[in-house]
């Protein structure tokens, strides 16, 4: 993957070409105003931005050109997630989880997932 980090607009539709694959600049469009109101041309800019950066590619063989994400999902995320630890919380991943564990509501499962990560971590010391 090339050294870009995405943008929000960027990591958007790479969140929507993980999810569905190889799309078109319409289709990509679509969902993206499923959420918020997005113009066409502003979509296809900024995926032909996102090809000069190397996180997509566009396939050209047929009439309507297809985009395809380069940028790996878990490599992005674990990216961003290091920056953002390493800028925001010096560092301490343990800031970050106790930072959003006391500013959201965890569910059971979610808590139950969590002690069974930590179980997993402390086996491997």
């Amino acid at each position: 993957m090339s050294n870009f980090k995405p943008t929000d607009s960027e990591l958007e539709i790479l969140h929507i070409l993980w999810e569905n694959g190889p799309s078109s600049v319409r289709y990509i469009n679509d969902m993206l105003n499923e959420r918020r109101d997005v113009g066409y041309t502003t979509t296809l800019k900024l995926m032909q931005i996102m090809n000069e950066k190397g996180l997509v590619k566009r396939d050209t063989a047929a009439k309507t050109h297809i985009y395809i994400a380069v940028a790996k999902e878990n490599d992005t995320k674990n990216n961003l997630v290091n920056d953002f630890v390493n800028v925001a919380f010096h560092g301490s991943a343990m800031n970050l989880v106790m930072q959003a564990l006391g500013n959201t509501k965890s569910s059971p499962e979610e808590l139950e997932d969590l002690k069974a990560l930590i179980s997993k971590l402390e086996n491997q010391s």
